[in-house]
């Protein structure tokens, strides 16, 4: 167990080392002022336009690092900050979430597979570790009937977090992909300009890959904890 929190520890320290370091590129990007005068709201709108997309709004949500794109209701919502500013972080965001409209309307495989598993997810994700402890509790480090049944559910419903986590990873890199050539091809940001985008979207994805590998740690944690006892 002790070791677990070693890691687990471990872990959260580079999650916020990695987020304390997106904060502060953003808060430095958001000082870049963009030569076109454009706002979040209008590149996201030109972004939608010119990739020929007319069914999705472009909307602005409370809060800060609020922003993603609803394929529901297909709404692009962008915290205000993004929403009305007119510097390189928020054309990096604007562009980055209208990256997954793009997406969306390309039938793009990796995020039609991500939202199959939304429902799963938001279902299994909040009982799976309490699954795991109880059963556990009842005998199942042991192997021993009900116990390594209820914790093995646990453990099953801990997989589909964790290949959430992984399958999460193309869908981000791949929508700032689509944000970053669609800005320097349409000349939308300086070259100067892109280097921030670039730069805040490089740390914004790496938190994705640090919950990742936090979700893949605790699987196998918790994975050993049940089946290794085993005889």
């Amino acid at each position: 167990m002790i070791g677990y929190y070693i890691l687990i520890g471990a872990i959260a320290l580079v999650s916020w080392l990695v987020s304390n370091t997106l904060k502060r590129k953003f808060d430095k990007y958001s000082k870049v002022q963009l030569r076109n005068g454009m706002s979040g709201a209008e590149i996201a709108e030109k972004m939608l336009a010119d990739h020929g997309i007319r069914d999705v709004e472009v909307i602005s949500t409370p809060g800060q690092l609020t922003d993603h794109y609803n394929p529901k209701n297909k709404t692009v919502n962008l915290s205000e900050a993004v929403y009305n500013q007119r510097n390189a972080a928020a054309a990096a965001v604007a562009a980055h979430e209208c990256g997954h409209a793009v997406q969306h309307a390309k039938a793009y495989s990796w995020l039609q597979m991500r939202s199959s598993l939304v429902p799963v997810v938001s279902v299994t994700s909040g009982m799976s570790q309490w699954l795991i402890i109880g059963g556990l509790i009842l005998g199942g480090a042991a192997g021993l009937g009900l116990g390594w049944w209820v914790a093995a559910a646990g453990v099953a419903f801990m997989g589909f977090a964790t290949l959430f986590s992984f399958i999460t990873l193309p869908v981000e890199y791949d929508a700032s992909n689509r944000a970053l050539v669609w800005l320097k091809n349409k000349n939308i940001v300086t070259p100067d300009e892109y280097v921030g985008s670039e730069d805040a979207l490089k740390w914004a994805a790496r938190t994705y890959v640090v919950a990742a590998i936090g979700a893949l740690a605790s699987l196998l944690y918790w994975a050993l904890q049940v089946f290794g006892g085993r005889d």
